[in-house]
């Protein structure tokens, strides 16, 4: 007899989460650990700061966090288990079960995915879940410029794309260079792909 692997709940997910061994993300019901280059994590934390920044300064509603677990839904409806690089949530959310561990089942703000081998996902799978969901905002950020030129055109250079979600679905804008990325979010933020780029070479803060 054949026996069929059981796919996990988004519920099951939490329960079997291997806390302090990593990030894991539910992909296709199975238990995926996340792992990063130090040049991709420091393009995330280069982002940390640059939107913390923005929230002190403006006094923004917002938490940006690199842990924020939240349950997305593919088209066939199958529950997945998404922790983007970078995840900014309202903190009238946030705060609401501050007992409560990190897993949202709500669309947070704005959700940024920094690019690696299986970019992908990025670009075709979160994208569409990330919509579906109703995400505000969503980046993907190309520092290493991996995709297809159907996307980045040729020659390849490094791109921001960032997604707004308009009437349920996202209108893009993509960034180049030293272009100031725009955001809905940080509508003030002066940040640049150029800065991304170096930010991965170099992180000393």
């Amino acid at each position: 007899m054949v026996q069929t692997k059981t796919k996990l709940t988004f519920a099951e997910f939490l329960e079997k989460y291997p806390d302090g061994s990593g990030i894991y993300e539910l992909v296709n019901g199975e238990i995926v650990k996340v792992e990063a280059t130090r040049a991709h994590k420091n393009v995330a934390r280069f982002l940390v700061f640059g939107f913390n920044d923005e929230i002190r300064r403006l006094g923004l509603d917002y938490i940006v966090d690199k842990d924020i677990v939240f349950r997305t839904v593919t088209a066939s409806g199958q529950e997945q288990g998404r922790n983007p690089d970078v995840g900014a949530v309202k903190a009238s959310v946030w705060n609401s079960n501050v007992r409560g561990y990190g897993a949202l089942i709500e669309p947070i703000q704005l959700a940024v995915e920094v690019t690696s081998t299986n970019w992908e996902d990025d670009y075709v799978d979160k994208l569409d879940e990330y919509q579906r969901l109703g995400i505000c905002e969503y980046w993907i950020v190309d520092y290493l410029a991996l995709a297809s030129r159907a996307y980045l055109g040729n020659p390849k250079i490094p791109t921001v794309f960032v997604y707004s979600l308009e009437n349920s679905r996202y209108l893009v804008q993509s960034f180049t260079g030293n272009e100031r990325i725009i955001s809905k979010t940080f509508p003030e933020l002066e940040i640049t792909v150029e800065q991304l780029v170096l930010s991965s070479q170099i992180q000393n803060l």
